[in-house]
C-alpha cells in the first residue's frame, strides 16, 4: 500500500515541499482554537473569542482566491513569502496587544486572514512539474489530502502543547513563525521558483469563467456544509453521553476516518472519469452520515463517526483531480484556492445551520443535516453531469493514462503545461 506514496516522496523536491506547505498552513489550521485559548487567556469572552475567529475565516476566505489569482500572475515566491509575513506579523501583534482594543484585535484578525499564503493551491499547481509521470499526480493528491487531515490534528495538539508549556501568547507567536519558515522553505526551493502559469487569457472573473469550475463549487459547498454541521450536532451529543471527553473522542475518529479512506484511495488508479467517479464517492459519504442518526452509546458512535469519514478525503482528492482539469489557462493557483474557499465557507455555513436545528430538534436532526447536505452534492453533480463532462476548453489533448487504461486521448493535466 505504501509503494505508490513512497514513489511520490522518492521525487526530487516531493517530500520538502509536502512538509514546508504543511508546515506553512499550521497557523491556518490552529488559527481557531490559537486565538479562543489566547483571548481566554486574557481574561475575554467566549462570543469574542468565537467572533475574533470568525472574522478570521471570512478574511481568510477572501483573501485565498484573490492571493491565488497574484501567484498565477507573479509566480510562487513574490506573492508566498510577503504575504505569509504579514499574516504572521498581524498574529504577532495581536498577541502582544491583547484584547484591550476590540477594534485593534479585530483589524488583525481581517489583516491574517486577507494575508494567510494559499500555499495548497500552490503545491498542487507544482505536483505535475515535481513529478515524472501525469499517472503519479492523483497519488499525489491523495497524499495532499491524508497529509492535511494529519496536520488538523496534530496541529490542535501542538497548540495546547505550547500552552501548557509556556502560556497561549508564546503559542500564537510560535506557531506563527513555524508557519513563516515553513513558507520560506516552499518557496525559495528550485521548483517554486521556477514555476511560471501557462498563458492566461485576461478575464475578470479569472478560474471563475469555467462552467466544470463552478458546477464543482456549488457541490463542495455543500460537502463543507455536511462537515460543519457535524462539528455542531457532535457537540450536542457528547453533551448526553460523556461531555467534552466523547465530543474529542468523535472529532479524532472523524479525522481518522478520512486518512484511512484517503489512505486506501491513493494507492491505486482508477478506471474512468474523475468526474463520474466523484459522483460515487459523493454518494458514498452521504450515506455514511446516515447512520449518525442511530445515535448509539459512545463506543459505537465513535465508530459510526470513523465510517462517517472514510469518503470526505477520497472526495477531496478526486475534486483535485477535477479542478486542474477544468480550470482555464494560467488560473490553476486561483482555481485550486476557490475550492479551498467554497469548502470554507461551506463549513460556516454548516455550523451556523446546525446550531437552530439543534436547538428546535436536539442532536437526532442536526445529524440530518450532513446527509441531506451531501445528497444537496450529489444531485448538483448530477443536475452538472454534462458541463463536468466538458474540461475546460483551454487544455491541451495529450495521451494520458490517468484516467483511461485504453490509453485514450483526453485533457492533460493543465497544470502540467507551462508557458
Amino acid at each position: 500500500m505504501a509503494a505508490g506514496y513512497l514513489e511520490i516522496l522518492r521525487a526530487r523536491h516531493a517530500a520538502r515541499l509536502l512538509t514546508g506547505t504543511l508546515v506553512g498552513r499550521l497557523p491556518n489550521a490552529t488559527a481557531a482554537i490559537a486565538v479562543v485559548l489566547f483571548v481566554r487567556a486574557e481574561g475575554g469572552t467566549y462570543s469574542f473569542a468565537g467572533a475574533l475567529a470568525a472574522v478570521y475565516g471570512v478574511a481568510n476566505a477572501v483573501g485565498q482566491p484573490l492571493l491565488g489569482r497574484l501567484v498565477d500572475l507573479h509566480g510562487q515566491p513574490r506573492v508566498q513569502l510577503p504575504a505569509a509575513i504579514v499574516s504572521g506579523l498581524a498574529m504577532a501583534g495581536f498577541a502582544l496587544a491583547g484584547v484591550a482594543s476590540p477594534v485593534l484585535a479585530y483589524a488583525a484578525m481581517i489583516v491574517a486572514g486577507l494575508f494567510t499564503p494559499p500555499l495548497e493551491g500552490g503545491l498542487r499547481a507544482l505536483w505535475p512539474v515535481v513529478l515524472r509521470r501525469d499517472a503519479q499526480v492523483p497519488t499525489a493528491y491523495a497524499l495532499d489530502a491524508v497529509a492535511q487531515e494529519v496536520m488538523f490534528t496534530v496541529g490542535p495538539l501542538l497548540v495546547t502543547a505550547c500552552v501548557a508549556l509556556w502560556s497561549a501568547r508564546v503559542a500564537l507567536v510560535v506557531i506563527n513563525v513555524i508557519g513563516v519558515l515553513g513558507a520560506l522553505s516552499v518557496v525559495v526551493s528550485p521548483p517554486s521558483r521556477a514555476w511560471r502559469s501557462g498563458p492566461r487569457e485576461a478575464h475578470w472573473l479569472g478560474a471563475l469563467r469555467s462552467p466544470g469550475l463552478l458546477a464543482l463549487l456549488g457541490a463542495f459547498l455543500f460537502v463543507g456544509i455536511a462537515l460543519g454541521s457535524i462539528t455542531v450536532a457532535a457537540v450536542s451529543y457528547a453533551d448526553g453521553h460523556g461531555g467534552d471527553g466523547v465530543y474529542g473522542w468523535l472529532m479524532a475518529a472523524l479525522g481518522l476516518g478520512a486518512l484511512v479512506g484517503g489512505t486506501a484511495y491513493g494507492v491505486r488508479q482508477w478506471p474512468g472519469a474523475p468526474e463520474r467517479r466523484l459522483r460515487v464517492l459523493v454518494g458514498l459519504l452521504a450515506v455514511c452520515y446516515l447512520p449518525l442518526m442511530l445515535m448509539p452509546g459512545a463506543v459505537a458512535m465513535v465508530l459510526l463517526t470513523v465510517l462517517a469519514g472514510v469518503f470526505l478525503a477520497p472526495c477531496i482528492a478526486c475534486a483535485f483531480i477535477i479542478v486542474d482539469r477544468h480550470a482555464p489557462g494560467g488560473t490553476v493557483t486561483e482555481a485550486f484556492s476557490w475550492l479551498v474557499t467554497t469548502f470554507t465557507v461551506g463549513a460556516s455555513v454548516g455550523t451556523g445551520l446546525a446550531g437552530p436545528v439543534v436547538q428546535a430538534g436536539g442532536a437526532l436532526w442536526g445529524f440530518a443535516v450532513p446527509g441531506a447536505a451531501g445528497a444537496v452534492s450529489l444531485l448538483v453533480l448530477l443536475a452538472t453531469g454534462g458541463v463536468l463532462a466538458a474540461p475546460a476548453g483551454g487544455a491541451v489533448v495529450a495521451p494520458s493514462p490517468e484516467n483511461d487504461p485504453n490509453r485514450a486521448v483526453e485533457p492533460r493535466f493543465s497544470s502540467g503545461d507551462r508557458a
